[in-house]
């Protein structure tokens, strides 16, 4: 760190305190060349990739997107705005954990099914029916079919645990 006194680059840190958020690091610093002291403020960087739409475009990665495309799913159904933002919590973290530069919006909008396929199946209709964007009732009966042979393969899977 750059004493900015004397642009001296050896310093020593004399105290360090997080921030009453636990977002920032506040550093008090002594430059070992003139002695003086100033502060410094940490914060970690978060590194997220460019979204891959499905024509290409490349965009921020966007968590207020995946939120609210979660509540309109599960508007009117008993979930919780907690729960909810837990759920995209959970999707961050796991594409900052990718460490990839660029993620395919499919790859996201998996996650996202994937997680409401285990905490509301009605908006997990809901919510595949406009991810999927359906052609016509076939293609929706299918998704239904395949849920319900998810939900009776996971109801078997179950059953042989407790067995």
């Amino acid at each position: 760190m750059k004493c900015p006194f004397c642009q001296e680059l050896e310093n020593k840190v004399i105290d360090s305190r997080l921030s009453k958020d636990g977002i920032v690091i506040r550093r008090r610093r002594e430059c070992l060349e003139c002695g003086r002291r100033f502060t410094t403020y940490e914060r970690i960087e978060e590194v997220l990739p460019l979204v891959v739409k499905k024509d290409g475009r490349r965009e921020p990665f966007d968590r207020m997107k995946i939120f609210i495309g979660l509540k309109k799913a599960c508007e009117k159904r008993p979930v919780s705005i907690t729960v909810l933002e837990k759920l995209v919590d959970k999707i961050e973290h796991v594409v900052q954990e990718k460490g990839e530069k660029e993620i395919a919006s499919k790859m996201i909008g998996e996650a996202v099914m994937n997680e409401l396929f285990h905490l509301d199946h009605v908006a997990y209709v809901r919510f595949a029916s406009v991810y999927r964007s359906f052609k016509d009732i076939s293609e929706f009966m299918n998704e239904l079919t395949d849920l319900l042979d998810r939900q009776k393969a996971e109801a078997r899977g179950r059953t042989h645990e407790r067995g």
